[in-house]
């Protein structure tokens, strides 16, 4: 009976808040196929959520099927003329088509058309994530941490170099530092590599060259992570900590911003590990995701939902990376018939899907090893 408790407090735990997250997420990135499909003329024969048997569904007046499947793991539009939910063209079928089932068909719009359809997935991802951006800064404003030191650890990057309490660092990189938290930012994903710091000491504007190290820290739920660090803490004198609140054009610029912070944050960790600066090992999969919304949701609903719009740019992200199976894919062979002025042949995109499902499988077993391994250390 205690092992029957502590499962259902699991499953309840992690398990639904992770799919009521990825639902969403989902769903908005289906939307946006769905919507500029609709407007391109194409009709949409099945609307998913999820993968495998139906749990349950319904017709729309367009023949849409919407559907809710019982692999709750991400979802797809099928347009007419696709083969599978990948959209793999159905040329068999394509060739049976009259000219105006071909009209509606995916594959009989213009390249130009195929290729908006298919960015509008991952351009739907942004749209929410600077949404819920947006209305959280809005709404609840920002907490801003002035970047002034409090203390420097000893044997830290930032002691070597120099740097005391009291120092308000203006500066990283070119880049201009306006609280803590864009320390923080830029620190974690640059361990080994030199950086240009302008820190004001007392009216007096220094410059110091600091390398962070990589460091393994450890969260208040105990998952650790690999960073870059510097060893400075943030001041917590009252008068440098401030809530912002902002207008409404400012919320939704604010929003953007934040979500191309994330887009860049991880070109450089993907960068990094690329360049073996970085560990491969804080790459997760469903697991991992699915372990830390139970641990956000445990924080309050404001925390998951901030957590929600950093899945929602992550799988925008991932969905354009350019293999083939993921719209990152489709979009590349788009470009290719644009430059060449047809298509690639039957067995050129056979031989490429299947280089992407490798690829694909790779990746799952690696974030999915990564994911045993974590849970393993806890």
């Amino acid at each position: 009976m205690e092992f029957i408790t502590g499962f259902g407090s699991t499953l309840i735990g992690y398990v639904v808040p992770f799919l009521c997250v990825l639902t969403i997420v989902v769903f908005f990135h289906e939307l946006g196929h769905f919507l500029v499909g609709r407007w391109c003329g194409v009709k949409v024969n099945v609307f998913s959520i999820g993968f495998g048997p139906e749990l349950f569904g319904r017709n729309d007046r367009h023949g849409t099927r919407w559907r809710v499947a019982a692999i709750p793991l991400g979802g797809y539009v099928k347009f007419e003329g696709d083969e599978s939910a990948a959209s793999n063209p159905d040329t068999e079928a394509l060739s049976r088509m009259t000219p105006e089932q071909r009209s509606v068909s995916f594959p009989g719009k213009s390249v130009g058309q195929r290729a908006a359809i298919v960015a509008a997935g991952p351009i739907a991802n942004f749209i929410l994530a600077i949404v819920i951006f947006a209305v959280l800064f809005g709404a609840y404003g920002k907490q801003v941490v002035a970047p002034r030191i409090d203390s420097v650890v000893a044997g830290s990057a930032a002691e070597e170099v120099g740097l005391q309490p009291g120092d308000l660092i203006l500066s990283m990189d070119g880049n201009t530092v306006e609280s803590f938290s864009d320390i923080q930012r830029i620190v974690t994903v640059n361990a080994g590599v030199p950086m240009e710091v302008v820190i004001d000491r007392g009216g007096e504007t220094l410059e110091r060259t600091v390398t962070p190290k990589l460091r393994v820290v450890e969260d208040r739920f105990g998952n650790k992570n690999t960073v870059g660090m510097l060893g400075i803490q943030r001041s917590t004198k009252r008068e440098d900590i401030i809530v912002q609140h902002y207008a409404p054009h400012k919320a939704i610029w604010l929003g953007i911003e934040e979500t191309w912070d994330i887009v860049v944050r991880t070109g450089q960790y993907i960068s990094g590990v690329i360049a073996g600066r970085q560990p491969a090992d804080q790459l997760g999969g469903p697991i991992r995701v699915a372990q830390i919304s139970g641990q956000v949701a445990s924080l309050g609903i404001m925390p998951l939902i901030h957590m929600m719009a950093f899945l929602s740019v992550s799988i925008g992200l991932i969905n354009l990376v350019p293999v083939p199976m993921l719209d990152g894919g489709h979009l590349l062979f788009y470009a290719i018939e644009a430059v060449r002025g047809r298509p690639l042949s039957d067995r050129a995109l056979e031989l490429s899907f299947r280089v992407g499902v490798a690829i694909v499988l790779s990746l799952m077993v690696l974030v999915t090893w990564n994911d045993i391994m974590h849970l393993a250390s806890l």
